[in-house]
């Protein structure tokens, strides 16, 4: 996972970008699904429009934020 300012050209800042790898995505998926009831035991393949994931990205806003390791990172281009 590799999280930075984003590319957005907005007057309000860049926004915030996460990066993930296709493990990483998959993981996330198998998360909402036990957040959600939902248990899988086993090896399981998860895809995408029938395809394996292989890398994805998250966009956050200008007007929102990101925390990680105790770092807030603001849409508008500053940390905090």
């Amino acid at each position: 996972m590799n999280i930075k300012f984003g590319k957005g050209k907005t007057e309000y800042g860049p926004g915030v970008q996460i990066d993930l790898t296709g493990d990483e995505i998959a993981t996330a998926i198998d998360a909402y699904l036990v957040a959600h009831g939902v248990f899988v035991s086993g090896p399981r393949t998860i895809t995408v429009s029938g395809e394996l994931i292989k890398c994805g990205e998250i966009y956050v806003d200008p007007s929102g934020f990101v925390v990680v390791d105790g770092v807030k990172y603001l849409g508008r281009g500053t940390a905090e």
